[in-house]
């Protein structure tokens, strides 16, 4: 049966998902202006990202305790995208070196990251009740 974490999840997974994927469409030409997307900053993509993953990994941990495999890849991809996430939070704080920016990271490749958290938030709506 389906709880409110679990549709919580399945939304957050859908947004997400949508968040990454117009961009990234509309970075090679489809799809209409609005798909662009301009009123998220790129200042904000970090913050979303960290606080995602969070979401992932507690979602996963829920995974793992109800003995589902999916757990497992969800909790790995969580614990990649948080410190993708995090690293240049804490760097635009004063802490941690130079490299925290991750200044390889760019639109394209957080679209892609909100994309992937998407799907396995997504998925995790239905893996929790497994």
């Amino acid at each position: 049966m389906f709880t409110t974490k679990d549709f919580i999840s399945g939304i957050v997974g859908i947004l997400l998902t949508f968040m990454g994927l117009f961009p990234l469409l509309s970075s090679f030409g489809i799809g209409p202006e609005w798909f662009a997307l301009h009123f998220l900053p790129v200042q904000l993509f970090a913050y979303i990202v960290a606080g995602a993953g969070f979401f992932l990994a507690a979602d996963s941990i829920r995974e793992i305790l109800n003995n589902n495999h999916i757990g497992i890849w969800s909790f790995g991809v969580a614990v990649i995208v948080l410190i993708i996430g995090l690293f240049p939070l804490l760097n635009s704080f004063g802490i941690g070196p130079e490299w925290f920016l991750f200044p390889w990271i760019t639109q394209q490749i957080y679209y892609i990251i909100f994309i992937v958290e998407g799907v396995f938030l997504f998925i995790a709506a239905f893996a929790m009740e497994m």
